[in-house]
């Protein structure tokens, strides 16, 4: 059953369903990540959007989105906003990512104020990819 399914709008699943649902240890250490780099808590959001509908979880700081986590069996869907701000610095840091992000990148259309990237990650080096994205959006402040 595809994640949209399992939980109607009315119907709110707990971080650990989702954590189940998911089921990688990539998830965890994404959220890891963004917690104690950024000291922000997850926000789970329902999302009618006809791209990729149902729960999800969304990380802020002061304000503004750091990334949204979309749950999917075995792997999830990073969306990272890159938007005219962080655009020339993305343009640095792309070249280092994988493959597939590049391709990602390339292939994504500005629009809405920027590219919206949505990252399937699928292994540790998108996993990477995905944070390396979302410190250009944000710095992490040591």
């Amino acid at each position: 059953m595809d994640w949209n399914e399992r939980y109607s709008a009315e119907d709110q699943p707990s971080l650990k369903a989702i954590d189940e649902f998911v089921n990688t240890e990539l998830w965890s250490d994404m959220n890891t990540f963004l917690r104690e780099s950024y000291g922000v808590e997850p926000e789970t959001s329902y999302s009618c959007c006809s791209g990729q509908p149902g729960w999800n979880v969304k990380y802020r700081k002061a304000g503004r989105s750091l990334c949204t986590l979309y749950p999917m069996e075995g792997f999830f869907i990073a969306l990272v906003v890159i938007g005219n701000k962080e655009y020339d610095e993305v343009l640095e840091v792309i070249p280092e990512c994988t493959p597939y992000t590049r391709a990602l990148f390339e292939r994504t259309q500005h629009s809405a104020g920027g590219r919206w990237l949505m990252i399937n990650v699928t292994d540790e080096a998108i996993l990477d990819d995905a944070k390396r994205l979302v410190q250009v959006r944000r710095k992490i402040k040591r």
